[in-house]
């Protein structure tokens, strides 16, 4: 069973983030903070549900997530979510895009948590203030602000405590909404289906039609035996 907390703090943040290793589309994180408490004022059905469904949300089938969706949004004492978008994450490469997007989230709660706890093994705040033309700009108030929060990293943390496995349903069921959408626009690469992972479809639909606006430039999009004409 999830763990409701790690630390001793009251008003703890569990983040993640979902899309890390597409080659179209954000990278999308959310930050939540979990009830103080689960009691009768959350209601005890939504609890019961909440507990017997919740986890990893690699572990969840689609339908699952979305179930789960408002059951977090509404029980969850804040949450937030964030996109960084592939513009942003060509400028400033997809591992410092994913922290940022957690830490734009958790700028976004209506409470800044004591502390923070992020699903994988790296630290969150390794990198602020980052020199970019696109994108949210850290004041330096916000950076000191985001620094001066105690993190844990926490290996498979989305598999053991409540709140990163909740943050990250969120980042990923907000994701597939967003690829949902602008795979209207482009529904040759059917991103309704891949969501913009790497699949031999979705490769094959770059050998044929090429890049789009929501493609990341700096990632391979193709194994190096077929090239773009770009």
């Amino acid at each position: 069973m999830l763990k409701l907390r790690y630390s001793e703090y009251e008003f703890e943040c569990g983040t993640d983030e979902a899309g890390r290793g597409c080659l179209a589309g954000p990278v999308t994180a959310a930050a939540v903070i979990s009830p103080l408490r689960f009691g009768q004022e959350n209601g005890t059905h939504l609890i019961e549900k909440y507990f017997e469904l919740l986890n990893d949300s690699k572990q969840l089938s689609e339908k699952v997530r979305f179930e789960l969706r408002p059951i977090i949004e509404e029980t969850a004492f804040s949450f937030a979510v964030t996109h960084i978008y592939n513009v942003e994450i060509d400028e400033i490469n997809i591992l410092n895009a994913s922290m940022k997007a957690m830490q734009e989230s958790i700028l976004k709660l209506k409470r800044i948590p004591n502390y923070i706890i992020v699903d994988g093994n790296r630290p969150l705040n390794g990198k602020l203030g980052l020199i970019q033309k696109n994108g949210k700009i850290f004041t330096p108030k916000e950076t000191e602000l985001l620094k001066s929060i105690p993190t844990t990293s926490i290996v498979k943390g989305d598999s053991k405590y409540v709140s990163i496995a909740a943050a990250s349903v969120l980042a990923k069921t907000y994701r597939d909404d967003y690829m949902n959408q602008i795979h209207e626009e482009f529904p040759m690469y059917n991103w309704k289906q891949n969501k913009g992972y790497p699949t031999k479809e979705h490769r094959e639909a770059i050998a044929k039609y090429g890049t789009t606006k929501y493609h990341r430039m700096t990632f391979r999009l193709l194994p190096d035996q077929l090239k773009l004409d770009l």
